[in-house]
């Protein structure tokens, strides 16, 4: 059998779609002709050349609008036919657009982006109909689909036009999109599909390519001789690990190498180690929907996966390394991260982790290659950790933040607010704390958090959220009634928890501080000869470099490089109870401390890390500079005289 697998937009072009590589394998295994085609870098190509799209225009629909739905909206006229004289049979006129874009403007979209989703809507039916053409000219016997985030209605407008062009070949969907009740309201409403495969796609794909009883197959949507959809029920056990193949990148590379996109991003490896999340199981984070029907945790045999990433490495010549595991199996640590870190190899690895790994930790996930991690810090605030079920405290999210800058690993995050039972204390008292912080890395914005299908918040109303329908962008975008869009969305809409906007807003603007401030702050420490040395650069302190020499404080300074609360400093101070206050009062003054509740904790960076090599970001006067005599380079040469030992 001849199958083509597309990976339609807005998927990422910086790397090949993991799921069509795993499929690519398990096809290839079966004996069938298999070819990945990525449409997303055509249309790349197309829309650079024909109305100049650039980079910014396609992560605006790939990575920004998510929750918006601007790339899903963008693409919605092509699948019901408006504009290519072929409308789809049975569908009602367009929905308002004006309200749409009433919608986005309430959620922040700027005019520049809302024109250019008008745009980009006007020129996907064009593309589609290319498209489609050139399938048509030697079509397959089957073409599959991936679909995951805004991916959804490009697909479905390229398989309604080939269905209509080529009516023997057969689609079929898969992916996130599809999982649960989501793969059945698309394989119920859109009768061009032939199969939509719900669940992981390693044993129903070759299945389905095998024939027999379709009957049989776990998770799969097809239609009966009467063109009736049949919904089989989903497997209740996920894949073992040995059943998780590893993936097959034939042609991604080359093809990137054609593309105008060659000139906009690095490519990167994407793999998985594992799949679901081991935290989960114990304590789903309430607004969590990430591993939707599956959350058991199963990850590969360590030699398995660290073959797996240095064979593909050394195949594609690429040290950039994306895994996208919910959470890295903690097993790992003694097994593919040591391996990693004594090979005579320079990866460049991504993992997420959970925030409350300790200083050798991450220090073995810096010397394993691991440039970035994602810990899921979200908030820190203990109380509101708390009510998201994140089994961490603000000091701990704190903490990961300083120890990932001391290793040389850089953090992304997000600042998460909306949260039932939050108090505005439990946001005032981060805000007034926040210019301590501007060294760590900061949260890439601040949002309020959004209904999720899966999560505790969508499954479970009694936690404080009572869902009321599908999120705007989904009237907007499908043309279906309303009991099937509560099937197919994702994003739910609910009245909002938690604080309100003003405090939100004022959140946002610290954070965009942070976000601001940061390139030019730093604040590291260096013990020498029974002193520790502190240098600031972070402009909401005066001071350039103090040096604490009294025992008591060198003490209390070694002691609060772990959270602390006062009570556990006067057991173990020289001096006792009577030592404490005066040291946090000082501490605390130098912008030394983040508290949270009853704990404390030091937040200066040792010296000897990456980030001292950052350069400025700064070109021409910055508003944010430093206070004080000295510049950036006097001050690293300050750190720099100090002796050692």
């Amino acid at each position: 059998m001849r199958i083509v697998l597309l990976h339609m937009p807005w998927g990422a072009i910086d790397v090949p779609s993991l799921a069509l590589g795993i499929l690519h394998t398990a096809a290839a295994r079966a004996g069938h002709e298999v070819e990945v085609r990525y449409a997303n870098l055509d249309f790349v190509d197309w829309a650079a050349e024909t109305a100049g799209f650039g980079v910014d225009d396609y992560e605006y629909f790939s990575e920004k609008s998510y929750f918006q739905g601007a790339g899903d909206w963008a693409f919605a006229g092509a699948l019901y036919g408006d504009g290519d004289g072929d409308p789809a049979p049975g569908f009602p006129e367009s929905a308002d657009s004006e309200r749409y874009f009433e919608y986005l403007a309430t959620n922040g979209a700027s005019e520049q982006e809302m024109a250019l989703t008008r745009a980009t809507r006007a020129i996907a039916p064009e593309f589609i109909a290319r498209l489609v053409e050139e399938l048509a000219a030697d079509p397959p016997d089957l073409v599959g689909f991936t679909t995951t985030f805004q991916q959804n209605t490009a697909s479905l407008a390229a398989a309604r036009l080939l269905k209509q062009r080529c009516p023997q070949v057969r689609t079929v969907f898969g992916g996130a999109n599809c999982d649960g009740p989501q793969g059945a309201a698309l394989h119920r409403n859109f009768p061009f599909l032939d199969y939509v495969v719900r669940g992981e796609g390693e044993a129903a794909f070759p299945a389905l390519l095998a024939g027999g009883d379709l009957a049989a197959v776990p998770g799969l949507c097809w239609r009966d001789e009467s063109g009736k959809s049949t919904v089989n029920e989903m497997s209740t056990r996920p894949l073992p690990p040995a059943a998780i193949l590893a993936p097959r990148y034939d042609g991604f590379y080359e093809r990137l190498d054609t593309s105008v996109a060659a000139g906009w991003v690095d490519p990167k490896l994407v793999l998985e180690g594992s799949r679901g999340c081991w935290w989960g199981e114990k304590h789903h984070c309430t607004f969590c929907g990430l591993n939707g029907s599956s959350m058991e945790f199963r990850s590969k045999p360590p030699a398995d996966f660290l073959a797996e990433v240095l064979t593909l490495a050394e195949r594609h010549q690429l040290l950039d390394v994306y895994v996208v595991d919910n959470i890295l199996d903690m097993g790992y640590f003694d097994t593919v991260l040591k391996s990693l870190a004594e090979l005579p190899v320079d990866l460049r690895l991504h993992f997420e982790i959970k925030a409350n790994l300790r200083r050798h930790q991450f220090q073995l996930l810096g010397d394993s290659g691991a440039a970035q991690v994602q810990p899921g810090i979200e908030n820190l605030s203990t109380r509101v950790l708390k009510i998201m079920d994140k089994g961490v405290t603000g000091c701990q999210n704190v903490r990961a933040l300083r120890d990932a800058q001391s290793a040389g690993v850089s953090v992304t995050w997000n600042y998460l607010y909306g949260f039932p039972g939050e108090q505005p204390d439990d946001y005032e008292s981060v805000i007034r704390q926040l210019p301590v912080l501007h060294h760590l890395d900061p949260p890439t914005g601040a949002g309020r958090i959004a209904i999720e299908r899966f999560s505790p918040y969508f499954d479970r109303p009694e936690l404080g959220f009572a869902i009321t329908r599908p999120a705007f962008q989904y009237r907007a975008t499908y043309r279906l009634p309303e009991s099937e869009l509560a099937q197919l969305a994702y994003v739910f809409t609910a009245p909002p928890r938690g604080i309100g906007g003003e405090l939100a807003e004022r959140l946002g603007a610290a954070v965009d501080t942070w976000l601001a401030r940061f390139p030019d702050s730093r604040l590291t420490y260096r013990e020498a000869g029974g002193r520790i040395v502190l240098v600031n650069t972070r402009p909401g302190y005066d001071w350039r470099v103090v040096e604490l020499t009294d025992p008591v404080e060198i003490a209390a300074f070694r002691l609060l490089g772990q959270p602390r609360s006062p009570a556990t400093l006067a057991a173990k101070l020289p001096g006792g109870a009577a030592a404490v206050e005066p040291v946090l009062e000082r501490f605390t003054a130098l912008g030394l401390l983040f508290h949270d509740g009853d704990s404390y904790l030091q937040v200066a960076v040792e010296s000897d890390n990456q980030v001292l090599m950052r350069m400025r970001h700064r070109h021409g006067p910055a508003a944010v500079r430093p206070r004080g005599p000295r510049t950036e380079t006097e001050t690293e040469e300050v750190l720099d005289a100090v002796p050692i030992g």
